[in-house]
């Protein structure tokens, strides 16, 4: 009998165990992709004259941009594989 108790205990600890690092994970997941999203939206905010928005004087932009290196890769990756609405439009009307 206490070894059916043990038996069940290690089955629901094993079980335990396994849901804590699989919630774990989700929530370091989930931090991480919300870390980069706030890392994209402060570049935007600060290097936010690339796609028409108001920016900070010219004097802190340039200041932050050795500490955005990797902020500005992140955009010009998003940027070049966007969906490209512009060109799409383009081509639709045959401007050119």
């Amino acid at each position: 009998m206490i070894e059916l108790i043990k038996t069940i205990c290690r089955k629901i600890k094993s079980y335990w165990e396994i849901a804590d690092n699989v919630a774990r994970h989700r929530a370091v997941d989930s931090i991480e992709d919300e870390i980069e999203e706030m890392e994209y939206i402060f570049a935007l905010l600060v290097q936010g004259s690339f796609v028409g928005m108001p920016s900070p004087p010219v004097h802190i932009s340039l200041s932050l941009l050795p500490h955005m290196e990797k902020d500005l890769s992140l955009m010009m990756e998003r940027v070049t594989t966007s969906n490209q609405p512009i060109s799409k439009l383009f081509s639709t009307f045959d401007i050119g």
